[in-house]
């Protein structure tokens, strides 16, 4: 998600509390005590500190932590400044934690997210109320405050409700008229029901999220640039047609996504629903097959299919490796996460899939992008589940459900042989037996590219292949 300047309005002053501070001991401190301490109002700040001293527990710093997290800098002889109020906050959260990390926000959430999560009761409410100040839509993202997820996790990504907008069925244009288009620029290929679409990096990237139809199915093509990964999932789930945008938070660097029928936030790595009204119900997004590959390689396995036009009735410069080139060149990541794995750098790029469990839930594998680039033909058993990784002259990967069949080695770009001397036509939706060759396909399995920190900070119980 694209960050952008703070807002220019100030939050402090905005909250609507319910007047002064009491300063007798509460259990439970009500919410206009941080809000008051918050404030710029500084007696109604210092009673609200008073108050909130004897009560203290430390589940209530990541309140404290937000209110200073969205307060603008301000700009003191030409040099932007803390905001005094946000020094405030800081130097109260030192006195009642004993911890010293003065204005350093990341080393308060590192050490907030080592703690347990024991939020004040009405965290989620209170959460509404300072992105209100954002945007009054995200307050409807937390009514109610049903979450699966750690609320003190979700963060501003920097911009309002789908202040990074998604395209609504693209114009779409034959893949013999993308004249924009260079054989080695990155694409993202979908085949659903026979029909074959690319989506240029290029393009998704400023949008990050693109509602289309493709092979009679309403899809939501979801692209977390932080993450670097790509789904196209289903529309569809439960019976119900989603309407799919964009929140602008995020969750340990995620996109949250939003459904605009109940304003419930998503998880667009795992397609379930984690804070909201549908949190917490048995709702999957199915996900479709995609693959990395480049313009050249996929439109020479498809040369029917259609790719975005350049015409989306915005104004962006599409230009190859224009968006977020800053943050694609380096290794430095732009939002904090709990922890990150040193097995491989920030950026690396792993293919990740997830298979449901033997026990119930599901189990996360990850591929080094390097290792199948060296390992063009890899087999994998996991959940009792035999799979097979192709990976093309170009880096492409695709997985399969490889059964009892053992894939050797490549005849040429789209054929592969098996240990019996079997041919296999390479497609999007399965394995397919060719000639005299009369067993099964072997179905396609999704799988998806990833920035190995960004999968890894969503499931840090993924198996690792490296």
């Amino acid at each position: 998600m694209m960050r952008t300047l703070l807002l220019t309005s100030v939050l402090v002053g905005a909250f609507t509390g319910a007047g002064p501070a009491v300063a007798q001991p509460l259990q439970v401190p009500p919410l206009s005590m941080f809000f008051d301490a918050g404030g710029t109002d500084d007696r109604a700040a210092a009673a609200a500190m008073a108050a909130l001293d004897p009560v203290w527990k430390d589940g209530y710093a990541s309140m404290l932590i937000d209110m200073a997290r969205v307060l603008p800098p301000r700009v003191v002889d030409g040099r932007p400044q803390a905001h005094p109020v946000r020094v405030r906050l800081l130097r109260f959260l030192e006195q009642q934690t004993g911890q010293r990390f003065g204005d350093d926000l990341d080393a308060w959430r590192d050490w907030i997210w080592k703690r347990p999560y024991d939020p004040h009761p009405e965290y989620g409410a209170f959460k509404a109320e300072v992105y209100r100040q954002i945007d009054p839509q995200m307050t409807r993202f937390f009514a109610p405050p049903r979450a699966t997820i750690r609320l003190d996790e979700v963060d501003w990504g920097g911009v309002k409700v789908n202040g990074i907008p998604p395209l609504d069925h693209p114009r779409s244009i034959p893949a013999s008229s993308a004249g924009y288009l260079r054989d080695s620029h990155v694409v993202f290929g979908v085949v659903i029901n026979g029909e074959a679409r690319a989506y240029p990096k290029r393009i998704l990237a400023w949008h990050e999220m693109a509602l289309d139809r493709l092979g009679g199915v309403e899809i939501t093509v979801v692209y977390c640039t932080l993450c670097g990964t790509v789904i196209p999932y289903n529309s569809v789930v439960g019976g119900t047609k989603r309407t799919f945008g964009t929140s602008g938070l995020l969750y340990r660097a995620n996109k949250l996504m939003f459904d605009h029928e109940t304003m419930s936030l998503w998880s667009t790595l795992d397609g379930h629903p984690v804070v909201g009204s549908l949190a917490g119900q048995p709702l999957t997004l199915e996900a479709f097959p995609v693959v990395t590959t480049t313009w050249g390689e996929w439109k020479a396995q498809h040369p029917a299919a259609t790719v975005l036009s350049l015409d989306t009735g915005y104004d962006r410069d599409y230009g190859e490796g224009v968006a977020y080139r800053e943050y694609f060149d380096t290794d430095r990541l732009m939002f904090r996460v709990p922890r990150t794995d040193p097995r491989l750098k920030n950026k690396d790029e792993v293919l990740g899939v997830l298979l449901p469990a033997v026990g119930g839930g599901r189990q996360a594998l990850a591929f080094s992008a390097s290792f199948l680039r060296q390992h063009r033909i890899h087999h994998e058993v996991a959940e009792q589940r035999s799979l097979v990784v192709l990976t093309s002259v170009n880096g492409a990967n695709r997985v399969y459900e490889a059964g009892t069949v053992h894939i050797s080695g490549w005849l040429d770009a789209s054929t592969v042989r098996d240990t019996r001397g079997r041919q296999w036509r390479v497609t999007e939706e399965a394995l397919q037996p060719v000639g005299a060759n009369a067993a099964a396909p072997l179905p396609r399995i999704p799988a998806f590219r990833a920035f190995w920190f960004g999968w890894f900070a969503q499931f840090p119980e993924t198996f690792l292949v490296k």
